[in-house]
């Protein structure tokens, strides 16, 4: 295990986070996570309310509606957990237009999806969160893989869902994406012609991320992490037991004024009550980074035109590159929306951040979906 001990720096955080583990705690996170989801999914069908709190760090002040639904992983045969958020005051003989919002990387809808999806729907719009499938408290084997396409998917069957929905207008359905979520929202828009409008917050290119780690990890060491996971993968077929990998740092104990931002904020959102939550565990499948490091989310964005794209960063966040090469290969309509001072991870949460970027994606979705205030 201490060959695989992650160094201080971007390589652990982004470049796969190395460290491999096999104990019996994460074993059983790892097997917890799929009992909580099997036993909740089953329990949740169709619609129904949901108690407060839904979202970490959210407070219902406004009055809308917060309900838990599941509906088919078409491609999977499994069902996916999410939550929706109606305006107060909702009518469902009205018609009123509804956003997807994925979450990042590591995440669960519960976290700053849940929290965008809120602040969205407090601006007259129906919001979905879902749990990714083999994630939170949606279906699918082994728990906690990371299977792009399959995520990518995920977002079309949540527009199924959205789409049969009363009160929500078919013909106007937009996509949020966070961190990841961003790279799932803008993977998916190209070939998913229902939505008519995509917005990111903090970019993150999970495909670009697993290959080069923001520079830091050289071809050869690519190549031989590809060897590790297919001599991994043969010895899972056999028998073995799944081998985890850190999605956000375990401990801060190791942290230096030299340690990257994003590794610290990574461990201060996702480790501490800020935003920590008992689906959110840490952990994914090693061998899943054999399908990051083949997902390449921005090779058709220039296809999503004539439909709009936005793009929000942090002015201090380490990732905006992202978000600059989207911008610049991106055709019009599309911006670039800079919230001054935020890093990457001061976007998921805090409040003098997360304000300005609601404002924002609140007239750039009604702008191009419909006024929420005329529903």
């Amino acid at each position: 295990m201490d060959r695989d001990q992650p160094e201080t720096g971007r390589r652990a955080f982004l470049g796969g986070s190395l460290v491999a583990v096999t104990g019996a705690a994460v074993a059983g996170a790892g097997l917890l996570a799929g009992t909580n989801a099997s036993a909740q999914t089953t329990s949740v069908k169709g619609t129904e309310p949901m108690k407060q709190p839904a979202v970490v760090g959210y407070t219902n002040i406004k009055g809308i509606l917060i309900e838990r639904a599941s509906y088919p992983a078409r491609t999977l045969g499994t069902r996916i957990a999410a939550i929706v958020f109606k305006p107060a005051g909702f009518d469902p003989g009205k018609k009123y237009p509804a956003i997807v919002v994925t979450h990042p990387f590591g995440g669960v809808k519960e976290q700053t999806a849940g929290l965008y999806a809120a602040r969205l729907a407090e601006q007259g719009f129906v919001t979905l969160a879902f749990d990714k499938s083999y994630q939170g408290e949606s279906g699918g084997e082994p728990r906690l893989m990371e299977v792009p396409g399959q995520h990518i998917d995920d977002i079309s069957s949540s527009i199924d869902y959205l789409i049969q929905q009363p009160g929500v207008d078919a013909d106007n359905i937009g996509s949020l994406g966070v961190c990841a979520g961003g790279s799932y929202a803008l993977g998916n828009a190209p070939t998913e012609m229902r939505v008519k409008a995509v917005a990111t917050v903090s970019l993150f290119d999970l495909g670009d991320a697993r290959r080069q780690a923001m520079g830091t990890l050289s071809y050869e060491a690519r190549m031989q992490r590809l060897k590790e996971i297919a001599v991994q993968r043969s010895k899972e077929v056999q028998g073995a037991p799944l081998q985890m990998a850190l999605a956000v740092p375990a401990s801060n104990a190791d942290f230096t004024d030299k340690t990257p931002a994003l590794y610290r904020e990574g461990y201060e959102y996702y480790r501490t009550p800020r935003g920590q939550h008992p689906n959110s565990t840490g952990n994914y499948v090693f061998t899943s980074l054999a399908q990051q490091m083949a997902f390449f989310p921005f090779a058709q964005v220039e296809t999503i035109s004539p439909r709009p794209i936005l793009l929000i960063v942090g002015g201090n966040a380490d990732t905006k590159f992202w978000s600059d090469g989207v911008l610049a290969k991106a055709q019009n309509p599309k911006e670039l929306f800079i919230v001054p001072g935020a890093t990457h991870v001061d976007m998921y949460d805090k409040p003098q951040y997360v304000g300005p970027a609601v404002e924002k994606l609140t007239g750039f979705f009604r702008q191009h979906l419909g006024d929420t205030r005329a529903a």
